[in-house]
This record gives structure tokens, C-alpha cells and sequence, in this order.
């Protein structure tokens, strides 16, 4: 939840989405592969594929954030 709430994946109680925080949603997502590399052997396959699916879609929603153009730079600062 907290690599969500840090990619601004999740809207709070209010209905807004919270802003992004790159490092937060970073360490959310290193620690959740510390945990995968730490309890290898120890979960169920269930388990296991949970936290795989989990952290993989985690991974590509950062790298998509990190590769998208900066915010308010659209059409209009493209043009000369």
C-alpha cells in the first residue's frame, strides 16, 4: 500500500489522489523484494505469487512514473 500511495496509485478518504513521492513509492518497493528474497522457501505458492505479481506491477507503475514527461509539459511546450 505504501508503494501505491507513493506512485499516487490510490485516492484518500477525500476522494483526491495524494502527491507522488518517488522515494517513498522506491523504498516501499526495495523493501518489499528484501522481503520476497527473505522468505524464499518459507511461503506458500500462493504467497509467493502474490508478492511476485505484486512487486513486478509495482516495478513497471515506478519505471512508467521515472520515463514520463514532467508535468505540464504537453503539447504547448512542444511547439516553437
Amino acid at each position: 500500500m505504501g508503494a501505491m500511495v507513493g506512485l499516487g496509485m490510490l485516492q484518500g478518504p477525500d476522494g483526491e489522489r495524494p502527491p507522488v513521492d518517488l522515494p517513498a513509492a522506491k523504498d516501499a518497493i526495495d523493501l518489499l523484494g528484501i522481503l520476497q528474497e527473505k522468505t524464499k522457501g518459507n511461503l506458500t505458492k500462493e504467497e509467493e505469487e502474490v508478492l511476485r505479481e505484486g512487486l513486478y506491477h509495482l516495478r513497471m507503475g515506478y519505471m512508467a512514473m521515472i520515463n514520463a514527461p514532467p508535468a505540464g509539459r504537453g503539447k504547448e511546450g512542444n511547439q516553437r
